[in-house]
């Protein structure tokens, strides 16, 4: 059975950090891109960072690039989401995501593109 465990969520005041993880068993980990989806109340899920399957290769979406960072631990099956300089704007609950592809340089960006997601852990930042 896949399952992909996110943790790390909480509140924290604006300017404040979190760092988010997904544990991922039951698949190959080192064979899926990994990607982190945020989706706030009353908006569709977004894009918010992805990571190819060796952690070469990042994609970020434009609003959280220099703040956030994305990285994987194929050794231990786990990718992480470090956030800095949060903003009220990042409320949302934040998803992982596991994307198989055959090519080593793919790094997913669409909801999509995901094979499996974890059930989200909620990131409140207060103003």
């Amino acid at each position: 059975q896949v399952r992909l465990v996110e943790a790390g969520g909480g509140l924290v005041q604006a300017g404040g950090s979190l760092r988010l993880s997904c544990a991922g068993s039951g698949i190959i980990f080192s064979s899926f891109a990994m990607g982190w989806f945020r989706q706030a109340p009353g908006k569709e899920r977004e894009f918010v960072a992805g990571i190819s399957r060796r952690g070469g290769l990042t994609n970020y979406v434009d609003s959280v690039k220099g703040r956030f960072t994305i990285s994987r631990d194929n050794a231990k099956n786990t990718v992480l989401l470090q956030m800095n300089s949060l903003k009220p704007e990042d409320t949302a609950t934040y998803y992982c995501g596991a994307a198989w592809s055959a090519l080593a340089s793919y790094v997913p960006v669409k909801n999509d593109d995901m094979t499996y997601w974890g059930k989200g852990t909620l990131v409140t930042v207060s103003s």
